[in-house]
């Protein structure tokens, strides 16, 4: 079993941008970042995208986040936005891990 580098839970609301697919996302709020970037250094695989188990509502699902900015943009998939019935300008509740590689 993998070591959990960083444990985080946050709410954000899902936006949209025109990066790679599925272009909705939560931004990570900025009081998170510093730990991510520090777990970072022993999770990601390159171009900072950082890989995370994730859970949104009851929805499980693996995914990376996205250096954007300052902060990282967590993918929200068409599965979890379908299976939890969210989408642009909800608010959600989500819990991160982010894994040692």
């Amino acid at each position: 079993m993998s070591e959990i580098l960083a444990r985080i839970a946050f709410a954000g609301e899902i936006v949209e941008w025109r990066g790679p697919a599925p272009f909705l996302f939560v931004p990570v709020p900025d009081e998170h970042v510093a730990e991510l970037r520090y777990a970072a250094r022993e999770a990601s695989y390159g171009w900072g995208c950082v890989p995370v188990a994730a859970r949104i509502g009851r929805t499980d699902f693996a995914t990376s986040l996205f250096p954007r900015g300052e902060t990282y943009f967590l993918p929200v998939k068409v599965a979890v936005q379908r299976a939890e019935g969210v989408g642009l300008g909800d608010r959600v509740a989500t819990v991160i891990a982010v894994m040692r590689r």
